[in-house]
């Protein structure tokens, strides 16, 4: 079974930092762009930062400046750093991976996103 699962939230003081990470498994042939995501509350979800397989960063203009994304592909795993956060970034971060897999039967899954299940970051104030 094909799977992405985020770690790493938590409740933080604004101007502190956190380091979120997303693991893909399962029989996995091809990761291409990572990503993530966040949906703050009452509102709808949004991107943050996205990585391509060599290495190519996109950010959100709220994101620049303050959030890092990087990814081991070895580990088929994907990081978001964040530092200075502030009371707006809270919300649920979501990890998305572009994913080439086979099933258990071995049977090919065409390419598809996966998302995670989320994990809470909150910045008081």
């Amino acid at each position: 079974q094909v799977q992405v699962v985020e770690s790493g939230g938590g409740l933080v003081q604004a101007g502190g930092s956190l380091r979120l990470s997303c693991a893909a498994s399962g029989l996995i042939l091809r990761i291409s762009d990572m990503g993530w995501y966040r949906q703050p509350p009452g509102k709808q979800r949004e991107l943050v930062a996205t990585i391509t397989s060599g290495g190519t960063t996109n950010y959100a203009d709220s994101a620049k400046g303050r959030f890092t994304i990087s990814r081991d592909n070895a580990k088929n795993t994907v990081y978001l750093q964040m530092n200075s956060l502030k009371p707006e970034d809270t919300a649920v971060y979501y990890c998305k991976a572009r994913m080439l897999a086979r099933t258990a039967a071995m049977r090919l899954i065409e390419e598809s996103d996966y998302w995670g299940q989320g994990t809470q970051v909150t910045v008081s104030s």
